[in-house]
């Protein structure tokens, strides 16, 4: 449990889940990546990790799983997917941390700020990684179902990659324009935070988060691409 992930848990619900059971494991997916991600600070190496981690645990409890009919593939689509949600809050955490940022006149030449934003704009390519490695590892057995799932990721791209595009582009805007017009009260202060950037980001996904549970609200199935 190096990433905070029960591996065990996780392999159990791959190998005994049923051909209608994707959407419980998507959600199951999603929950274990946050709850990974909320544990340590948020940069692109523990994103890594905690997705190889989950995509290990798919691929073993897969292999073992022989229940009539069961769709292997469907349940690594609906691993991938659920690691995409996961994503999807840490976008939202990257948004929220930086936009502190801007409102205090921080821009890119802040050097943390400047990679957090190159960061953003690579999880979708992390994503894509950690699926292909998979692939690559996971044999005859199950190489050709994870090769599916990596075409159709490639194609249609991820939910999180597109909004993490879209968030760094507002944001490099926002910044830039936030400097010309900036004030200099607490832009020291700005500056000192950024320097724990994944620090504050990781608190703020444990926030988000808490406030999702605490109002009951369920995130709503989206369509496949």
């Amino acid at each position: 449990m190096k990433t905070g992930i029960d591996q065990d848990a996780l392999i159990e619900m791959f190998a005994n889940a049923g051909a209608k059971q994707g959407e419980q494991v998507r959600q199951a997916v999603r929950q274990a990546t946050l709850g990974a991600l909320q544990g340590r600070e948020l940069t692109l190496k523990n994103i890594r990790d905690a997705l190889k981690t989950v995509a290990q645990s798919a691929s073993a409890g897969a292999a073992q799983n022989v229940l009539p009919p069961v769709d292997v593939e469907g349940l690594l689509n609906s691993a991938v997917a659920g690691m995409d949600d996961a994503l999807l809050k840490a976008v939202d955490a990257n948004r929220v941390a930086l936009q502190q940022f801007v409102d205090q006149g921080v821009g890119l030449q802040e050097k943390t700020l400047k990679k957090a934003v190159g960061d953003l704009e690579k999880f979708e390519d992390t994503l894509i990684g950690v699926v292909r490695k998979s692939s690559e590892a996971a044999g005859a057995q199950l190489g050709p179902m994870w090769e599916q799932v990596l075409e159709k990721l490639q194609a249609g791209g991820s939910l999180s990659g597109a909004r993490a595009s879209s968030t760094a582009e507002q944001l490099v805007q926002q910044m830039q324009t936030a400097m010309r017009d900036s004030r200099s009260a607490g832009l020291r202060a700005a500056q000192t935070m950024a320097e724990s950037y994944s620090t504050l980001v990781s608190g703020v996904l444990i926030g988000m988060s808490e406030a999702l549970t605490q109002g009951g609200a369920a995130s709503k199935p989206r369509g496949k691409k």
